[in-house]
């Protein structure tokens, strides 16, 4: 794989690594993002809350303007 292909770019602040331990470093970082891509997963439909299991479902309230009767 070639890096430059990529996009990828590494910047070395101090030192100087050499060509073995910047490969190193790339192999380390690359196979940690590749394990926790593969183990990332989002759940297709959150989890109900205990709230939303054990409420009941919440009527409308009364309409005072139509009074006591319906006729």
């Amino acid at each position: 794989m070639d890096a430059a292909a990529d996009g990828i770019r590494i910047d070395v602040r101090r030192g100087a690594p050499t060509d073995d331990e910047l490969a190193a470093l790339i192999a380390v970082v690359s196979e940690a993002y590749a394990t926790e891509a593969a183990t990332a997963v989002a759940d297709d439909e959150p989890a109900r809350s205990a709230w939303q299991i054990s409420a009941r479902a919440l009527r409308q309230p009364l309409r005072r303007d139509l009074g006591w009767t319906r006729g």
